[in-house]
């Protein structure tokens, strides 16, 4: 695990320190030999030399983006494309339940061809 990252998750408020430790895990279970860095200000997450997902946090909200998410289905409210088709974002809100699963699944589809 990168130190930087490591810095950045633990500077958040506590209920998005504990979003952004799940998901951190999340990524490395899914996919193993990941390049965790910061870059951007922000952590990202590549498989092979390619952006596989990064994790942002702002204000009242914190971001989950998977890269070469096209064929990955939108959910209302939640997960959507929010600039390039290519890419789809989770918002996760405080109080918000979410299914980590899910999310690792979608990442796991995303980047199987990475």
């Amino acid at each position: 695990m990168n130190p930087e990252v490591t810095q950045y998750i633990d500077k958040l408020p506590p209920w998005q320190k504990e979003a952004a430790t799940t998901l951190r895990k999340m990524i490395l279970k899914t996919i193993p030999d990941a390049e965790e860095r910061l870059q951007y200000g922000k952590p990202h997450y590549l498989k092979h030399g390619h952006y596989a997902a990064v994790i942002s946090a702002a204000k009242d909200k914190l971001s989950f983006m998977l890269f070469n998410a096209t064929e990955l289905a939108e959910i209302k409210g939640y997960f959507k494309s929010m600039s390039a088709p290519d890419r789809k974002t989770a918002t996760i809100t405080e109080g918000l339940t979410v299914d980590y699963k899910q999310l690792g699944d979608f990442l796991k589809q995303a980047s199987k061809s990475l």
